[in-house]
């Protein structure tokens, strides 16, 4: 797979296959509280250097992304903004929550559009209206998250023309989707990285920890630059502004091959993302 280690900087982007770039780290709001915290939170991810805002429409706080990004004077083509589509992936029911999703961002465009989850495997229509949204110039990428290789080799790639340009799915140390990501290399997909930190679920491990001493940074910001490393898109998500500070300081030290495959050596398959639709696979 696919590795980065130099040079890697706040703006350092990714190359997808439609020609456009998004920046390799990015700033998640799921589950971070539309209103005041999630305005403050985005405002100090802003502040911080990070160009790369991922929300969704069932997180309930794209006005309050909009708002932030509106407050913070920062020019619309310097930034890169991904929405998710609803999960009634009903060509209509799309357009109607994209446009909605387009208003409450203040915007006129997104950078990506992603199908959230493929909660059947009817999908080509779904993909041909967000095909059709990037032909009309309102999204300039469109991509796909919570793809398996099952799911892409039986229920999409073969009735689809266009491949995607991203899928966004849970990567982080203890979940390292070897099999998915060698696919989707293969095939020209981006992978980009949910739940990067394990949802707080395995900080105190000790191999990490100890890695952490060893580079003097923090477990999360080694599980962070554990995936930069290696081109993963990542999203790091967090309500405090210390926190999403120290997620971005990821770029004064590199992991070594060593320290690399020690971490390499942790992957159990574990999933932080305990819920799923019904049939996924």
């Amino acid at each position: 797979m696919a590795s980065m280690e130099d040079g890697l900087s706040l703006e350092t982007c990714v190359q997808l296959n439609d020609g456009n770039r998004i920046p390799l780290l990015g700033f998640g709001v799921f589950e971070v509280q539309p209103g005041g915290e999630c305005e403050r939170a985005v405002s100090a991810a802003l502040e911080t250097g990070y160009r790369h805002i991922d929300t969704a429409l069932v997180y309930r706080n794209e006005a309050s992304v909009g708002a932030a990004v509106a407050q913070s004077g920062i020019p619309r083509e310097d930034l890169f903004i991904t929405t998710k589509t609803p999960f009634e992936l009903v060509p209509d029911r799309i357009r109607e929550a994209f446009q909605g999703s387009l208003e409450r961002l203040q915007i006129d465009y997104v950078d990506l559009y992603l199908i959230h989850w493929p909660v059947t495997d009817e999908l080509a229509p779904a993909w041909e209206t967000l095909q059709d949204l990037r032909s009309e110039g309102r999204c300039r990428s469109i991509g796909v998250s919570n793809f398996t290789v099952p799911r892409f080799d039986n229920a999409f790639l073969p009735r689809v023309s266009t491949l995607p340009a991203v899928n966004q799915v849970e990567c982080h140390v203890f979940n390292q989707q070897c099999e998915l990501r060698r696919y989707c290399e293969s095939k020209g997909i981006a992978v980009e990285a949910y739940s990067p930190l394990t949802r707080a679920r395995r900080l105190d491990d000790p191999t990490v920890r100890r890695i952490a001493a060893e580079c003097e940074k923090s477990v999360p910001q080694v599980m962070i630059r554990y995936l930069l490393q290696q081109g993963v898109v990542t999203l790091a998500r967090s309500a405090s502004p210390d926190h999403i500070r120290q997620n971005a300081d990821v770029f004064d030290f590199s992991l070594t091959p060593e320290q690399m495959r020690r971490l390499d050596a942790l992957n159990e398959d574990m999933e932080v993302q305990d819920w799923h639709p019904k049939g996924f696979y």
